[in-house]
């Protein structure tokens, strides 16, 4: 297992990790990279890398359907972050072949942070085959 440190700078944030991922896939000739979040405030999800309005408005989307404050009954004050996670989710996969992911011609992968900043850590997993 990779660990791969990341530092966030907002409260709620995406930023673009593929080219981490990608120096490691370029390791193996062909496998599975799996990338894991540990956090229960934080995400990872593939997207459109292109534009980065993308995940803006993933993000604004978010805050509006899942806002900062409601009637929750986690008395953290993270509550939101918590919810805005699990829809995200805690984990991608992608196909390597011959040393490089299998993208879509836009696609890329974002560690999603919902409750920074903060130091953060996502794993990678490959398994060749």
């Amino acid at each position: 297992m990779i660990v791969e440190r990341i530092r966030t700078h907002t409260k709620k944030e995406a930023i673009e990790i593929t080219s981490i991922i990608q120096k490691h896939a370029e390791k193996v000739k062909n496998g599975i990279a799996t990338v894991f979040v540990p956090h229960t405030t934080a995400g990872i999800t593939i997207n459109e890398a292109y534009d980065p309005a993308v995940c803006e408005d993933m993000l604004d989307e978010l805050v509006r359907l899942i806002p900062y404050s409601s009637n929750y009954k986690h008395l953290e004050g993270n509550a939101d972050a918590h919810i805005q996670a699990s829809l995200i989710g805690n984990s991608v996969s992608v196909i390597i072949e011959n040393g490089k992911l299998v993208l879509g011609r836009w696609q890329g992968i974002f560690f999603m942070e919902f409750d920074g900043p903060r130091n953060r850590e996502f794993y990678i997993k490959i398994i060749e085959g």
